[in-house]
């Protein structure tokens, strides 16, 4: 987990938005279209690893990884919701 000192400072590199953490019914949501094969991040790619946690864009637009602790704020990395 983010401490909320840390996640305070975090924005989206695209819009610079605020990031909040993903509820967990968007992380089951997310996880299942991985497990299903629909799931791409916006370079197109499909994703290995399980999603357990992630950030959101204030807008809920985007959602962004939280991977070993480490919030993945790259673009392309990055999921359209």
């Amino acid at each position: 987990m983010i401490s909320p000192e840390f996640l305070d400072l975090l924005r989206c590199p695209e819009s610079k938005q605020r990031l909040v953490p993903a509820p967990p019914d968007v992380i089951a949501r997310l996880e299942s279209d991985r497990i299903a094969g629909i799931l791409r991040n916006r370079a197109g790619k499909t994703l290995a690893k399980s999603i357990e946690e992630g950030l959101l864009r204030a807008d809920g637009k985007r959602f962004y990884l939280i991977s070993t602790g480490f919030p993945i704020l790259i673009t392309e990395e990055s999921i359209d919701l």
